[in-house]
């Protein structure tokens, strides 16, 4: 049968492969958002905000990001998976206004990276696109048959996935997924099987306990496998985003580190919007790698304005 042989969980933020020289950027964008009461957030920011926002914070932060980042990727090479699992969501890059489904596998035999024109991308995304694809379109396998076999045991264990078997034309798989090809896998080619969970989008977003749910069905799926296979299972997105929820990070760390899921089920469902809904998909993997320990847990919250906008990057690793 196939085996989990690790387990991730990865912030993704544009802000994180940024230099925090340019995060400055990221909070012009944020004064920019309609989303975004600046004012009214900014009362309601922790007291010490200052202290977040000089230069030598900044530094300290970023360098403590990418020392997590190295760490996830040396760990994931040492564990030589034949397959990476990445579950993570859509940002209208793959999936538009034909269908969103809330639980999907991509089962295809190749994934398609179609980097944007720059001219088009705003000056704060710019300078992280190195991050989200390729310099030029490329091409990296996924794996058919293994991920046609876990969304048929997903459904013959009554809990029903969407699948897709090719990219709409001119469409890129989402910066959810090329981030691990390009900062974690690097230079190592491994097909990537794709989950999507509709973190963003209502009205079929799903709650904690569903998510939770699904990643238990989904380890079970995957353990189904006939063959030998080395399977590696990452979380990619959140935490808390564009305004950074200490408490709601931390709440959901607490219980992946200490194995309590009452805490991770009970997470708010309505605190799971915008940036902060793709807590989802660590909820997924959280019960997917329920079996495992958890060897590390960072945490850095990188705050970016006095309002308290920013993202709280986290990054897990669980070993069986």
């Amino acid at each position: 049968m196939a085996r989990i042989v690790l387990g991730l969980g990865t912030s993704h933020s544009p802000q994180v492969s940024t230099q925090p020289d340019q995060w400055h950027l990221h909070a012009e964008r944020d004064y920019t958002n309609p989303q975004l009461d600046m004012p009214l957030l900014e009362t309601s920011a922790p007291a010490d905000i200052a202290d977040h926002l000089t230069p030598e914070a900044y530094r300290k932060k970023h360098a403590e990001c990418q020392r997590a980042i190295a760490r996830l990727s040396a760990e994931l090479i040492a564990a030589g998976p034949d397959v990476v699992v990445v579950v993570g969501d859509d940002q209208r890059e793959l999936f538009l206004d034909e269908c969103n489904p809330t639980f999907a596998l991509y089962t295809g035999n190749a994934l398609l990276d179609i980097p944007p024109d720059p001219a088009t991308v705003l000056p704060s995304q710019q300078v992280a696109l190195w991050s989200r694809h390729a310099s030029s379109l490329e091409t990296y396998p996924a794996y058919a048959d293994f991920a046609l076999h876990v969304s048929a045991a997903m459904s013959a264990g009554d809990f029903d996935v969407a699948t897709a078997a090719k990219q709409f034309e001119g469409r890129s798989i989402g910066h959810a997924y090329t981030f691990v090809r390009l900062r974690l896998l690097g230079d190592t080619v491994v097909p990537i099987v794709p989950v999507f969970i509709n973190c963003y989008y209502p009205p079929n977003q799903p709650s904690p306990s569903r998510c939770f749910a699904f990643g238990s069905a989904l380890r079970r799926a995957i353990e189904s496998w006939h063959g030998d296979l080395r399977v590696a299972v990452i979380a990619s997105g959140g935490l808390s985003h564009f305004v950074i929820d200490e408490a709601l990070d931390r709440q959901l760390l607490r219980g992946i580190a200490e194995k309590r899921n009452a805490l991770i089920t009970s997470l708010p469902a309505a605190k799971l919007n915008s940036g902060s809904s793709e807590i989802r998909n660590w909820i997924a993997v959280a019960a997917t790698m329920e079996f495992a320990d958890v060897a590390s847990v960072d945490y850095v919250p990188c705050y970016r304005s006095p309002s308290g906008t920013g993202c709280g990057m986290a990054f897990a690793v669980w070993k069986p």
